[in-house]
């Protein structure tokens, strides 16, 4: 098979792993993004005070069950082990204010309610006397919060700060938003499940200039993509807003999106990596603490952001997709013109107007980038996309 000359829209994850594929299968491989640095939203750096690596656009913790991905990343850049252990201050049942552990543990109920249970007692307190179990099918986020774990529980840690995050009532949310008991009944404050947790050593930035340090890959930062450029190309690979491919002839999709108040400290300002605020008075929904993302170097400077979120206008970076009711019919309508679309394959999460998880975004860059050779050798034509599921 003749190698390829194939444009990659986009320097973060999908952009490089495809490409980094591709250029080891033989092909050449140009990589454009219109900011003045690699890695996207995961973007790092070292701040030259302190010397805290900070993640730019908010933290990313990479956390997996699948062991392809958890190697290849490791094939790039060392991972260091962490635990993400979130805490967050609310008011609890007397009234007091005060700083409790998610998600909602045993130590979390115990704290909040003033009280000593055992996990079969916590569990049934839950279940009998804090769970509305009138609601048999829940259909909102509400309902969903409501059910499981009752009124005290959803106003304190649920509430505002879903509020405060998505600019909607949680009665206005789906349930599915909610996918499951946001509760345990041990003292596991650990946030993820995943066999695999880390952070990489040197930041995600270091780890992604590995990925494209290939000869057969050229980096072009500041380059903003017009489809014209497609022309001098076998493919294109896109990782930009899907609405944006086509010049928002149909519409915006909707996005949230996120402010960053930075402000430094000499010392230890939290104790923690991330604090969240469930009460909606307080304008901000978390403070991090980016030092405490490598708990393996030692840095005397601090530096926090505050994260304000609202909703996107067009001038602003795109966070987390709505994808309620009028979002997923415009979705559908953009997948259709896509699909009518020949040359260009819509990847990663703006790609596909999915919030993925960095873990979720490598490994259908790497299926893709597969699928792609195979839908080439046979001289099948190349869908739009390699995923199933929009």
């Amino acid at each position: 098979m003749t190698s390829g000359k194939f444009l990659m829209v986009g320097a973060g994850l999908s952009g490089a792993v495809i490409g980094r594929h591709l250029a080891e299968a033989g092909h050449d491989i140009t990589i454009v993004d219109a900011r003045a640095h690699i890695g996207g939203n995961c973007h790092t750096e070292r701040d030259p005070e302190s010397g805290v690596n900070v993640h730019v656009y908010g933290p990313h913790i990479f956390h997996t069950d699948d062991a392809e991905v958890w190697d290849y990343v490791n094939r790039f850049e060392p991972f260091e082990p962490y635990k993400n252990r979130v805490k967050t201050t609310s008011v609890d049942a007397q009234g007091q204010r005060g700083v409790f552990s998610l998600p909602i543990n045993l130590h979390t109920i115990n704290q909040f309610f003033g009280r000593t249970f055992r996990p079969e007692e916590a569990h049934d307190f839950i279940v009998n006397e804090q769970a509305d179990t009138a609601i048999e099918d829940p259909q909102t986020f509400e309902e969903q919060a409501l059910r499981f774990v009752g009124r005290d529980l959803y106003e304190a840690f649920f509430k505002g700060y879903t509020i405060k995050q998505w600019g909607l009532h949680p009665s206005e949310l789906p349930a599915s938003i909610l996918k499951r008991l946001p509760v345990r009944f041990n003292y596991d404050d650990n946030y993820f499940f995943h066999k695999y947790q880390g952070m990489p050593q040197n930041g995600y930035t270091a780890m992604i200039e590995k990925i494209l340090d290939h000869p057969g890959i050229t980096v072009k930062l500041e380059t903003v993509f017009t489809r014209e450029m497609g022309a001098d190309f076998d493919h294109v690979f896109y990782s930009g807003p899907l609405d944006g491919y086509f010049d928002y002839e149909l519409g915006r999709l909707g996005y949230r999106t996120l402010d960053f108040e930075r402000f430094t400290h000499q010392g230890d300002y939290q104790g923690c990596a991330v604090m969240n605020y469930g009460e909606e008075a307080v304008p901000y929904t978390r403070i991090t603490e980016h030092k405490h993302f490598s708990p393996w170097e030692s840095h005397e400077g601090s530096v926090l952001y505050r994260e304000f979120s609202r909703a996107a206008e067009p001038q602003d970076i795109p966070y987390y997709p709505i994808r309620q009711v009028k979002e997923k019919a415009l979705l559908s309508d953009y997948v259709a013109l896509a699909e009518q679309t020949t040359g260009v394959t819509f990847v990663g999460r703006l790609g596909t107007y999915r919030y993925l998880d960095m873990d979720v975004t490598i490994r259908e860059a790497l299926d893709t980038a597969r699928g792609f050779e195979a839908k080439r050798a046979a001289g099948a034509a190349v869908p739009a996309f390699f995923v199933a599921a929009l």
